[in-house]
């Protein structure tokens, strides 16, 4: 008798805008996920394609640089980067170029531009942890020194690279502590004069 009265008030049966109310919010919901999932690969930079214009210019930086024209080869490497601002590799080699001309704050900000397009650059951390060396910075260093450990897995050129580097500067002497200079002593300084 129950079932007989839920068939005539209409409840027993679903129509089928009711089937797809009760589901759409699940379905939402499950696509938005298939779609998140699906377009994060779409933010990893794994091959970019850099522009063949950039790349010529690389590489006559890379032959003014071996034959000791720095200012040009500096020149070259920065046409590059404006043909096409991805080039990770030109960002590498004007950071060399700095760190050669004993500019570790340049090289450094240069090398982070490397990083910010490829984050697991191993060339762009070692070359960071040396610029950080040169400028004094060994514990910046030893962090980027375990980034590349963490990235390498088995021995890599960058590693031996940078643990050679940071173990020669910890032999070193501190010379920022050697410049250390002497306190005033009581009655050294001068008697203070007003004038009216």
């Amino acid at each position: 008798m129950l079932s007989q009265h839920a068939d005539e008030s209409g409840y027993g049966r679903e129509t089928l805008l009711e089937l797809i109310m009760r589901f759409s919010p699940a379905v939402v919901a499950l696509s938005l996920v298939f779609a998140t999932v699906s377009s994060a690969s779409f933010g990893q930079a794994a091959d970019i394609e850099i522009k063949q214009r950039s790349v010529e210019y690389m590489q006559l930086g890379e032959s003014a640089q071996k034959r000791g024209e720095l200012d040009l080869a500096a020149d070259l490497y920065e046409t590059s980067l404006v043909v096409d601002p991805r080039n990770g590799s030109a960002f590498i080699a004007l950071a060399q170029i700095a760190r050669v001309q004993e500019l570790p704050g340049k090289a450094i900000r240069l090398y982070r531009e490397a990083l910010i397009l490829d984050p697991n650059n191993l060339d762009a951390l070692a070359g960071q942890g040396e610029a950080l060396i040169q400028r004094g910075a060994l514990e910046k260093a030893r962090v980027n020194l375990s980034r590349i450990e963490t990235l390498c897995r088995s021995r890599c050129a960058q590693n031996d690279q940078l643990a050679s580097a940071i173990k020669l500067a910890e032999k070193k002497p501190v010379l920022s502590a050697e410049a250390v200079t002497p306190k005033p002593q009581i009655g050294d300084e001068e008697p203070v004069t007003e004038t009216p």
